[in-house]
């Protein structure tokens, strides 16, 4: 297979002041055969003329109206149109790097069908990045260096939203763009997992993820955390929960309350631990909190861990070992 065509998704809203460096680092791509389908998502500003006048100078860029609303329905659109034997996505703010698509194509080609091409992102802003930021960064990037992501996906999005690329007919396997569920790149992360893509590993910067106030991951409501635990929880109850087991929740937090007051609305039985002597004995949505040592009497278990604090957590795991309980097996860690 020579040359084969890369389709680039790109839903773009209002983000006039930065399409042109976006646009620009896609036209000198390394690599050439590829196309771009842009979706305007009912922008109100400028940035559906300067598409425009990119497209007259570039047949490989097509831009078009979003025949929904919101990102899932941009994406659809796009993809609905596009051609190519490999699809990626990219937003309309970030900077691809000039070996981007080459490098990808290059690790999907070679390894054939169920992998997943994944690169390294940098985060840039004008006003600095933020410790969170460059902590997620660095995690994300460690995983990606490795081909590990799946490893910690219901601690965060493990496959960064514009820096993927995947076999067409992989994508159509995993559902490609069909749920209607937020954050669409978290569901998408999910399905990519559950279908078994293996990820392949990268040790190259491969995209500038740019961050600012107003960008859509921040100013949204479908990114707020409780979509985070939502997706999280739908995930591990359709591929991981054991029912023959017991559940348990660790940690009486504002995302263990989530949880658990979830699991309360599904009917799914479970006990809840902590290890906050305030909080011990006391009932929460009419349910005990209990020592975590209940985990000794409890017998067969299974946990979801909703504990954030990284002493915390390197506790938690000794704890988990000592018992002779198994990560991703026996617990897992939401955050």
């Amino acid at each position: 297979m020579q040359n084969p065509l890369v389709s680039i998704l790109i839903p773009f809203k209002n983000t006039v002041s930065f399409l042109n460096e976006c646009l620009d680092s896609i036209v000198q791509q390394q690599y050439t055969n590829w196309e771009v389908l842009a979706v305007n998502d009912h922008s109100n500003d400028n940035s559906t003329s300067i598409l425009s006048t990119y497209a007259l100078n570039d047949p490989r860029i097509k831009v078009y109206d979003n025949e929904g609303n919101g990102i899932i329905d941009a994406l659809r659109t796009a993809y609905s149109h596009s051609n190519g034997m490999f699809i990626t996505r990219m937003d309309s703010d970030d900077i691809m790097l000039p070996e981007r698509l080459h490098t990808m194509l290059d690790s999907l080609l070679a390894k054939g069908p169920s992998h997943l091409a994944v690169g390294q992102v940098q985060y840039f802003s004008k006003e600095g990045i933020k410790s969170g930021y460059k902590r997620y960064e660095e995690w994300l990037n460690q995983l990606t260096k490795e081909g590990t992501n799946y490893s910690e996906i219901y601690k965060e999005c493990v496959i960064p939203s514009p820096c993927w690329m995947v076999r067409r007919e992989d994508l159509d396997l995993c559902g490609a763009f069909l749920p209607d569920r937020y954050p669409e790149d978290y569901d998408l992360a999910f399905r990519f997992y559950e279908k078994g893509l293996t990820c392949i590993p990268c040790n190259k910067i491969l995209l500038r993820w740019r961050d600012y106030d107003t960008r859509t991951s921040r100013t949204s409501e479908h990114y707020a955390h409780n979509y985070f635990l939502e997706i999280k929880l739908h995930y591990f109850l359709k591929l991981e929960h054991n029912p023959t087991k017991t559940l348990t929740v660790w940690g009486a937090g504002r995302k263990g309350k989530a949880i658990a007051k979830s699991l309360l609305e599904k009917n799914i039985d479970f006990h809840w631990l902590c290890d906050n002597p305030k909080k011990i004995g006391i009932k929460i949505y009419g349910k005990e909190l209990f020592h975590f040592s209940a985990l000794n009497t409890l017998g067969n278990t299974q946990s979801i861990i909703t504990v954030a604090n990284e002493d915390a957590q390197a506790f938690i795991k000794n704890y988990f070992t000592e018992i002779n309980q198994v990560h991703r097996v026996d617990y897992f860690f939401f955050c």
